[in-house]
């Protein structure tokens, strides 16, 4: 027997089976575009994304010989991904990345309506959220938002063509609309953003047992499964990703180095009383995930090797491998999304740029630089997210295949960075949850000591994270410099 786990990115969609022992035995992956009609926006086209997960499951079904006991699925956060009453798209999605909504933001901002939510939703918002796209939509759109039945997330969406179930999962209903602490939408903070009219449209929230349901026939002929398999509906990414890499209970810690960084912490203490920053996702019994996602990640590096014009990644940390630390004295700001910047703090207007560059900075001082800015930034996230010190922290994704970055981080943060040795780590969590939703382990974190394996760890080098911790300073106080010169770049865009 074995279990199919979907895993929808924002850039590709995976399928991967995974054998009664825990084996990976096949995977499948297809690319699915991104849509970016103005500069600031960020769209797919929903149709699309289902045939690649048609696709690719169909794939994996035809490399296994074992009989499929259930299909699980896991994608992107955020964004608002709008169905009719009939469950057809109402227009393209909006992703997590999208920025239109930055002068709304803003002025939510301003009026104090930022903090005084995160007060009881436990995140901060930003432009890729729904409440954002409600607000945009009703301005310039309000024609398609009065088509909506159903605002969803990417995982709403292919659990809805799984199943025609229209729900969310309780992670993905975590931002921007709940009260964090009760595990439910929180009517005060729909109010806050004035999008309470739009509360008939958020779907109800699956936990427990009702996050199973059975795949229907229409979707079962696209799949070439049995009608009835049981679908399983997975937290969100992020959360996944942490279950995968072995990141399950109070206190331990992930770094995904995807599209986005997202340094994330589980904690059972919560306190809603601090500076507003990052994410908080609940996760039941008790515990949430505190978590830090950037809207610039590994994105970073595909820009600067295309700058630089070093055919990849692994030929940009060869490039940056010959530089010696601290790039010739250059730092480099990477907050490249046209939407600014969400985590560990929010700007919709921050943009990204190099710093002490002369006529004789190296190629190779540039590509360090990046990949020190990126680590900065990672130490700071976790320095964030967590209320105490970590002794190690799972990192993955793809970012994670470099060995340079890898002990550069371990020496920036002062932590041990443990890589997964699983291929597919989003895939592996949401196996997970889905075997301890079935009741097949007794639990998420009793699945990572039996499936989890981890590969090379990384310590910091007590002379190097002095060398960085001087660095990380300057980066942090030439940031504050910058953001004056942010204001004038926005003015005039």
């Amino acid at each position: 027997m074995a279990w199919v786990a979907i895993d929808a990115g924002t850039s590709v969609i995976k399928a991967v089976a995974f054998a009664d022992d825990g084996r990976e035995i096949a995977v499948a992956r297809q690319r699915t575009a991104v849509l970016h009609p103005r500069i600031d926006f960020s769209e797919q086209r929903m149709e699309d994304v289902w045939s690649a997960v048609v696709e690719t499951v169909r794939t994996v079904m035809s490399q296994i010989e074992e009989r499929v006991r259930g299909i699980v699925s896991t994608a992107q956060g955020d964004g608002s991904w709008l169905v009719d009453e009939l469950g057809r798209p109402a227009g393209h999605a909006i992703l997590w990345s999208d920025g239109r909504a930055a002068e709304i933001v803003e002025r939510w901002r301003n009026a104090g309506v930022v903090e005084r939510s995160f007060r009881t939703s436990g995140s901060v918002t930003y432009p890729g959220l729904p409440n954002a796209a409600f607000a945009w939509l009703e301005k310039y759109e309000p024609e398609r938002i009065r088509r909506a039945r159903w605002s969803l997330t990417c995982n709403g969406w292919i659990h809805a063509q799984l199943t025609g179930r229209f729900v969310a999962d309780l992670t993905d209903a975590s931002n921007p609309f709940s009260d964090v602490m009760r595990g439910e939408y929180s009517p005060e903070v729909l109010a806050m953003y004035e999008v309470e009219k739009y509360a008939a449209i958020l779907p109800p929230i699956a936990k427990g047992s009702h996050a199973c349901a059975p795949l229907t026939e229409t979707a079962a002929i696209e799949l070439g499964l049995p009608a009835g398999t049981p679908v399983v509906m997975a937290p969100y990414d992020i959360v996944s990703t942490a279950y995968g890499s072995g990141a399950a209970m109070d206190g331990q810690a992930c770094v995904i180095l995807g599209t986005t960084i997202c340094a994330e912490v589980i904690t059972a203490s919560l306190d809603l009383s601090r500076p507003p920053s990052g994410t908080t996702i609940a996760l039941g019994d008790s515990l949430h995930l505190r978590a830090m996602p950037t809207l610039t990640g590994c994105q970073a590096l595909d820009w600067a090797a295309t700058l630089l014009q070093v055919d990849g990644l692994l030929a940009l940390g060869e490039l940056a491998a010959q530089a010696q630390s601290g790039s010739g004295g250059v730092y480099f700001l990477p907050y490249l999304s046209t939407a600014g910047e969400r985590s560990p703090f929010l700007d919709p207007a921050a943009r990204g740029s190099f710093h002490g560059i002369s006529l004789v900075t190296k190629r190779t001082q540039m590509a360090r630089a990046v990949y020190e800015g990126l680590s900065f930034v990672i130490r700071e996230c976790l320095e964030t997210a967590t209320q105490g010190h970590l002794h190690e922290v799972r990192v993955c994704g793809g970012g994670a295949r470099s060995d340079l970055w890898c002990q550069m981080i371990a020496d920036v943060t002062n932590i041990a960075v443990i890589r997964s040795a699983d291929s597919e780590v989003g895939a592996r969590g949401a196996h997970l949850f889905a075997l301890a939703a079935t009741g097949e382990i007794e639990s998420i974190a009793a699945g990572v000591q039996k499936f989890v394996t981890t590969g090379t760890d990384f310590q910091p080098s007590p002379q190097a994270h002095r060398f960085y911790a001087e660095r990380f300073e300057t980066f942090r106080k030439l940031r504050d410099l910058a953001r004056d010169q942010w204001l004038v770049l926005a003015g005039e865009r």
